[in-house]
């Protein structure tokens, strides 16, 4: 039996997040397990109920929904459901998995629903891989077979990831969320909405903008630390 998508919905209109409800309901794959008026609301609720997905509005009170993707620590799917057209480019800046316009039209939502890449789950856990682990990758018409200690970092791409190993960097389609599931934390580290960084690949690490930190790799590429990733790496790594 299939997961069901677990979600939130982040809306300040109480009849916005009403009628969304009732158009998931349409939805078997979807659970609606809560819904919040405000980025703080939601903050709280995200981080305690972590969901697979939330349904996200831009232009709420006090603040965005892009100030609510910086301060989160725990990093669902996001669907941006918004009036305004004006966002779209800085939505998949933030790797937003799509963006709907209001009033939501009820094909465009479920064409959303039918691109989610969230994974079915059996009763079976998924393994997670060490560094000593091969993986298959297919770009195109090139294949490779990549022990996981080699790739120095993914970097996510809307709906695809990118894979940085050698001189390679091909485009897979995966979200970076079903990597991080499969990855050894102590190996591997989810750095922002964007990276996860092989942790035997870091050179340096230096303090950067607004109390953030910025990675550098031992092939001179820099990497950097969300806000809120940062306390996390400090703390992991005894800084």
């Amino acid at each position: 039996m299939s997961k069901k998508i677990k979600t939130i919905i982040v809306d300040d209109e109480r009849l916005a997040r009403k009628e969304l409800k009732k158009l998931l309901q349409n939805h078997s794959s979807i659970e609606v397990i809560d819904d919040a008026a405000n980025a703080q609301e939601a903050l709280e609720k995200i981080e305690s109920q972590k969901p697979d997905l939330i349904f996200l509005d831009i232009q709420m009170p006090e603040k965005t929904g892009f100030d609510l993707l910086e301060d989160l620590t725990y990093i669902p799917e996001v669907i941006f459901v918004t009036a305004y057209d004006e966002y779209a480019i800085k939505a998949f800046e933030v790797n937003a998995f799509d963006y709907i316009l209001k009033p939501v039209d009820p094909q465009r939502l479920e064409q959303a629903i039918i691109k989610l890449n969230i994974p079915e789950t059996t009763n079976t856990k998924q393994t997670i891989l060490s560094g000593e682990d091969q993986i298959f990758l297919k770009d195109g018409d090139k294949c490779w077979f990549v022990k996981l200690s080699d790739i120095r970092f993914f970097e996510s791409e809307g709906n695809y990831v990118k894979v940085f190993f050698n001189d390679n960097k091909p485009l897979i389609l995966k979200s970076l969320n079903n990597i991080e599931q499969r990855l050894n934390s102590k190996e591997f580290f989810r750095t922002s909405r964007k990276h996860i960084a092989n942790l035997n690949w870091i050179e340096k690490v230096d303090p950067w903008f607004s109390n953030t930190l910025k990675l550098t790799l031992k092939t001179g590429e820099e990497i950097e630390v969300s806000r809120r990733q940062t306390q996390k790496f400090k703390e992991m790594m005894g800084l």
